[in-house]
């Protein structure tokens, strides 16, 4: 920054960030001129064209209110003048990309972000770095068209490391892209109707919803919703086309209603003639992330979302508004107890013609109010933690305009993976498959791809890192399901149920936070948990909700988990307890720097004791806050191993030694175990109790 621009950003005390220098220089002598004007309106509201009305694109506000001349200036993070100095986002990125070093320095790292890219390197290779990058696409709903899905796919052989991933916001990651490639692999995605623009950085990043194609008033509205707020908070200065398609813009024409929110400002929420009337020059402090769904659909975990949104519709199915949900977040720092997870809290309803004020109204009080000096509090669940719900909504209904009205009472949640065969309802079906921690590689790559083109299937990707192929006309089912069964997608029936809900986030090698393993780490962790299930007498169909990330940040959302691994050093994890299937309920934690050889003798007492002391169909993640940490830690360090008696004649089935014995001897001739025997014949009388009843 020039001294004459330094000079003005310094002068609004508390807050210098208000004043947007530019590249070009300002002379001290227009600088003087103007200062004792700035002095004048320093309690108003600034705009370019009050305080510089000769040159108006020279300086701009770009926060507001305007701190009291009392205020002391509050320290900002490197990253706040970066963006300040950026010129929206373009410089120093748009000189490093020109270079022939294989990386970009430390501002052009952060900038890029809100392009959807990461610097990386491979921490597997010794002796130096071989840098790379790693793209997100933006994917509001997860909707991904045939053309972007198989355009990916190509770049993903050309330009990457072969394989896509499926991440936990709906969206692709494209790893292993070098630098002088980047602007090639970038185009091609703008060019085939896909985008990054926003899915990194401190903005509004991508807006979930439930991945089902249902064709359904709820379900449609709740799509549409998300569009218009990702819509709405996308970022309008136009610094990603011009850097990576020469300014050439792809943007399709929005609805009238997200224009019409975007441009009020009838409460004070935007920056007059600015090229970012919301985000201004210094967007917002973090990462700002949103869901959408409708009542009992929990597949996008609500409540780690700074805003939850959720269709309340009438006795008719019709939507008629929505409740709102603030404050979710998941990341965290070890040994740092000020950083942790935290559930969105209710904020109120609204009708359905103003959500997008609302939202924006939300996103308004974040930006002007989360903190910019230190970038572990910068999200707005530390805000509304420091303030309380009822301050924060308050100072959003300033903004808003109007009161939000009582939440409205909603069914229980549930999880939908929304997972195999299903109709849409307009004829039509779709099909949900799973794909282990979201790699989509070698045969099961060469089988989408193959499906995908032959039927030219649109496809969404899922909150939990799986894909579901829409539109499937019923004549090709079949055939569908033969060539996915030779690729090795299977129907869900014949996938662990662990592996069902598990999550992971990829980590190391390429990932430069991870401290330990996670998508590397979770086959054998999740190998582990099944075998523990089978030493103490779990039946296969039981499962739980297991999620491993490499480092703190969350990434997978281990806090919600029944049960999260959280690394905390080389081959060690955190272990989180309490989070609950539905994902209402968040995990604390259980025990530090567990070892992995060591996890086995954890998980022996704490599945054994739920095995044994369950209520009906209570889960693991209720079972450990009914029995509370202190008794589950007892348990633990008093563990002498699975009794004998336990394994052998899962006496929660058999009272007496004798009737083991006879059915144990029935079930040899069929090859099966006495245990697998008694369950089939329950649940055979169990079933032919209710179609007696049914008919």
């Amino acid at each position: 920054m020039n001294a004459p621009a330094a000079a003005a950003a310094s002068i609004v005390a508390g807050n210098p960030t208000q004043i947007q220098p530019k590249m070009n220089s300002i002379s001290s002598s227009y600088y003087s001129s103007t200062y004792s004007l700035f002095l004048l309106e320093r309690n108003k509201r600034i705009t370019p064209s009050r305080l510089f009305s000769s040159s108006p694109s020279l300086i701009r506000a770009v926060s507001t209110p305007v701190k009291p001349e009392t205020s002391v200036e509050t320290k900002r993070s490197k990253v706040e003048i970066f963006k300040e100095q950026s010129n929206y986002i373009r410089y120093p990125l748009n000189e490093e990309l020109l270079t022939d070093a294989p990386n970009i320095n430390e501002a052009a790292t952060q900038l890029i972000k809100f392009h959807g890219s990461y610097q990386q390197y491979d921490r597997d290779e010794r002796g130096g770095r071989s840098y790379s990058f790693m793209l997100r696409t933006k994917n509001p709903c997860g909707k991904v068209s045939n053309q972007l899905y198989l355009a990916m796919d190509d770049l993903a052989d050309q330009f990457g490391i072969g394989t896509l991933r499926l991440t936990t916001r709906q969206t692709f990651q494209l790893h292993g892209v070098i630098k002088k490639d980047l602007k090639t692999v970038m185009s091609t995605i703008i060019r085939n109707m896909g985008s990054t623009l926003g899915a990194c950085g401190d903005l509004n990043r991508n807006v979930l919803a439930p991945a089902a194609p249902f064709v359904r008033k709820d379900y449609l509205f709740a799509q549409q919703t998300a569009d218009n707020i990702a819509a709405l908070l996308t970022p309008q200065s136009g610094f990603y086309y011009d850097m990576w398609v020469d300014g050439e813009q792809f943007m399709t024409a929005e609805p009238p209603e997200v224009v019409k929110a975007r441009n009020d400002n009838s409460h004070g929420t935007n920056f007059p003639d600015s090229a970012e009337p919301i985000y201004g020059t210094q967007f917002l402090p973090r990462k700002f992330k949103v869901a959408v769904t409708v009542p009992t659909d929990n597949s996008v975990d609500l409540f780690t979302n700074d805003i939850g949104v959720v269709v309340v519709s009438d006795d008719n199915g019709e939507p008629q508004g929505f409740n709102i949900y603030v404050g979710g977040g998941m990341g965290r720092t070890h040994r740092m107890e000020t950083t942790f997870p935290r559930l969105a809290d209710p904020i109120g309803y609204v009708p359905k013609e103003d959500i997008l004020y609302a939202v924006k109204a939300i996103v308004v009080t974040q930006r002007e109010n989360g903190r910019r000096d230190d970038r572990r509090y910068s999200r707005m669940k530390y805000l509304i933690d420091s303030w309380g719900i009822e301050k924060f909504r308050s100072v959003v209904e300033g903004y808003y305009g109007r009161k939000f009205e009582p939440t409205r009472e909603l069914p229980e949640w549930e999880f939908k993976s929304h997972l195999g065969w299903h109709e849409q309802g307009d004829g039509r079906l779709f099909c949900g498959l799973h794909v282990d921690s979201g790699r989509v590689k070698g045969v099961t790559k060469k089988t989408l791809r193959e499906i995908i083109e032959k039927y030219n299937l649109n496809v969404r990707i899922t909150p939990n890192q799986n894909i579901v192929l829409c539109d499937i006309r019923p004549s090709w089912k079949r055939p569908i399901t033969v060539a996915l069964a030779q690729g090795g997608l299977l129907p869900p029936t014949y996938v662990d149920p662990l592996n069902i809900t598990a999550m992971a986030c990829p980590a190391l090698p390429l990932c430069p936070l991870a401290i330990t393993e996670a998508e590397r780490g979770i086959p054998d962790l999740l190998k582990l948990v099944r075998a523990v299930f089978e030493k103490v007498g779990l039946p296969y169909n039981e499962s739980i909700v297991v999620r491993v990330t490499g480092c703190p940040n969350g990434c997978a959302r281990p806090y919600m988990a029944e049960l999260g691994l959280v690394g905390d050093g080389p081959n060690s994890y955190q272990i989180w307890l309490g989070g609950t299937p539905a994902q209402t309920s968040l995990a604390r934690t259980f025990m530090n720097k567990v070892k992995i050889h060591d996890l086995e003798k954890v998980f022996e007492p704490l599945f054994y004791s739920w095995r044994l002391k369950r209520k009906s169909r209570e889960s693991f993640g209720d079972f450990t806050n009914r029995m509370g940490f202190e008794k589950l830690q007892e348990v633990v360090d008093k563990w002498q191993g699975v009794p004998k008696s336990s394994s052998r004649y899962y006496l929660k089935l058999f009272t007496d030694k004798e009737t083991y014995e006879a059915v144990d001897a029935l079930a040899r001739i069929e090859n099966k175990s006495a245990h697998q025997l008694a369950m089939e014949v329950i649940r055979n009388y169990a079933a032919s109790q209710q179609n007696g009843k049914s008919q």
